[in-house]
């Protein structure tokens, strides 16, 4: 029996004041064959924690947005496959095996989606728009780059077919109301930077309509209300960040 040639991975981790989360990530990407961290200057000891792993390579770039940081990222990557993980996600050690099936079938597959668990308080949050939330993490290195339009939520460019992967990736996302606040409101200004390339003039319509419709997509079409306390706290926080986004750009644009 001839098996596959091993393919070898690259795992990739921006970081920035993740602290409580760094050793954690690390010690589960210790299957790959590289392990990269560039980090955004932290103010915390995610620097040094992270340079204590012998088998991490840890550099520091200024942050601009979260498209151009990926792309630093990625251009320091060896391997032909790539593993791009948040300091908040986690991978399951079934997801670990799946993730080495994969890249060592030959194929023409240049990119996996991962579904995800949303994590609020180390508990899954079943509904408020995430009971269908998948991103891509795995990808070949040639045929991806991330979209430099796209600051925020970042979008990635394939070129070739794409696959779901069976096994979820765990996203403790959300730890506490304070964190994950600053987070939306973080989100929302940096979006602001996306509509001013787009020239959006915000109005009436941005400031009350936008957000209202988001979070009463969220928790009622999207089954928030299912989720109780908890779908009422995430639908409204991510209202606040669309609020804050055209809050922002108005600033923005009367600073112009």
């Amino acid at each position: 029996m001839i098996l596959p040639e091993k393919q070898l991975l690259s795992a990739l981790v921006i970081t920035f004041n993740e602290e409580k989360n760094i050793e954690t990530v690390l010690n589960d990407l210790a299957f790959a064959d590289e392990i990269i961290v560039v980090d955004s200057f932290s103010t915390d000891k995610t620097f040094e924690i992270a340079s204590q792993f012998e088998n991490v390579k840890v550099v520091q770039r200024t942050f601009d947005n979260f498209a151009f940081q990926r792309n630093y990222a990625l251009s320091l990557a060896v391997h032909p496959w790539i593993l791009f993980i948040d300091a908040d996600e986690r991978l399951t050690p079934e997801l670990k095996n799946e993730i080495k099936v994969v890249i060592s079938q030959k194929n023409n597959i240049s990119a996996f989606f991962m579904r995800r668990n949303f994590m609020f308080e180390n508990k899954n949050l079943r509904y408020s728009g995430w009971q269908t939330d998948k991103i891509i993490r795995l990808f070949k290195k040639n045929n991806a780059v991330y979209n430099k339009e796209k600051i925020v939520h970042e979008k990635l460019i394939i070129k070739g077919e794409t696959r779901t992967l069976k096994n979820k990736l765990i996203h403790h996302s959300y730890s506490n109301f304070e964190d994950y606040k600053q987070k939306m409101v973080f989100y929302g200004e940096l979006k602001a930077q996306e509509e001013l390339i787009k020239n959006t003039k915000p109005n009436f319509f941005h400031f009350y309509i936008r957000p209202t419709y988001k979070f009463v997509h969220q928790y009622f079409f999207r089954l928030g209300f299912l989720d109780g306390r908890k779908g009422i706290i995430i639908c409204y926080l991510n209202a606040l960040s669309v609020a804050v986004r055209f809050q922002k750009l108005k600033q923005i644009r009367k600073g112009n």
